[in-house]
């Protein structure tokens, strides 16, 4: 038996892969929480790969059927309201995850050279995973999936020259149709996955090759380095679980933050609602273009503010990282989370 299993570890390198890639990966010792947060972007990511394929067997990508495909899962297959629930509050977690993930390597400083490659394909995940959420979202063909798709795609339709097209291209049409549903659809269980998936695999190739980050301040010469597996393996999964018990939580408790009134009427083209906005997540966009008096100037103002983003690792060239040492960023990394809770939080209430 002994010979067999040695036999197969020579043929597919199991031992080598483990020594490498786990128990040989050094990571600095004092590594904290906040570095946690990748491996739970990674989980929820799986979560929706698993979930979504348990709930494609049964979904009907048409204007016809969806909704009656959704209430079929939730109502007739064994655990299909859990899959469809762990589904969809992972995905609002995710997004939150993530973005707190990029508020640490902001504040952390960790975006710098010679993690550029790090940060901008973090910044593109992060995109692509607001258009799984907004692409996904439309699926159920609800009544609230129909009307926030509506709000949130019409927002690009303010840029001159090519808003229309823009917009055209994204439905397939002036409105919400079959076709809409079915790039939506293309974009959600396909297309985006896909490259997500190879951004991801990119995000951990060029982090393996850099190596991580310390903490800012730290001596890096006095830091003991500890094996990734088991040590930090063990902080990944205790984040992990935490934020899986908070996805149980609002599944089990609180499944009305996600799934409100209107997201259990089958969408109707022909009544409006009286208040319909996108999610949480495009609420500061949304905003944004109501109170700047000028929708071209606040579709600009989103790009320039998206594009500085993108591109901070060559525009703060300040090689210093801690961020008490970088007063004016520091009060401007603030200014703009409050500025962005404030917009949000406007966004929803008005």
């Amino acid at each position: 038996m002994r010979k067999l299993i040695k036999g197969i570890d020579e043929k597919i390198g199991i031992t080598e892969f483990y020594q490498k890639f786990l128990s040989g990966y050094m990571v600095p010792e004092n590594l904290n929480f906040w570095y946690t947060l990748g491996s739970v972007c990674i989980f929820f990511f799986l979560i929706q790969v698993v979930t979504g394929v348990l709930l494609l067997m049964y979904y009907i990508p048409s204007v016809d059927k969806a909704f009656e495909s959704v209430l079929f899962i939730t109502n007739n297959v064994p655990f299909g309201w859990l899959i469809r629930r762990i589904h969809a509050v992972a995905a609002h977690l995710f997004v939150i995850a993530l973005f707190l993930h990029m508020l640490s390597v902001i504040i952390m400083g960790s975006y710098k050279k010679p993690r550029e490659i790090n940060w901008i394909t973090g910044c593109l995940l992060f995109a692509l995973v607001l258009t799984a959420c907004l692409s996904g979202y439309l699926l159920p063909w609800s009544q609230l999936s129909y009307w926030a798709t509506t709000v949130a795609t019409s927002i690009p339709e303010t840029i001159p020259y090519i808003g229309k097209w823009l917009v055209f291209l994204i439905r397939g049409g002036e409105k919400i149709t079959q076709i809409t549903l079915s790039r939506f659809f293309a974009l959600h269980v396909v297309i985006i996955p896909s490259l997500i998936f190879l951004l991801i695999t990119i995000h951990i190739i060029v982090m393996r090759r850099v190596g991580i980050s310390y903490p800012p301040g730290t001596d890096e010469s006095k830091v003991k380095k500890i094996p990734f597996f088991p040590y930090f393996f063990l902080k990944d999964l205790r984040s992990i679980y935490l934020f899986f018990a908070l996805t149980l939580l609002i599944v089990f408790f609180f499944p009305q933050l996600v799934f409100p009134k209107d997201a259990m009427v089958k969408a109707d083209p022909l009544e409006t609602p009286e208040k319909i906005k996108p999610e949480w997540y495009f609420l500061f966009n949304y905003q944004l273009l109501k109170i700047v008096p000028n929708e071209f100037l606040g579709i600009f103002i989103q790009i320039l503010l998206a594009l500085v983003i993108l591109l901070l690792p060559f525009i703060d060239r300040n090689p210093e990282r801690r961020i008490w040492k970088r007063p004016l960023f520091f009060m401007s990394v603030i200014f703009f989370i409050l500025f962005y809770i404030f917009i949000t939080v406007w966004g929803y209430l008005s």
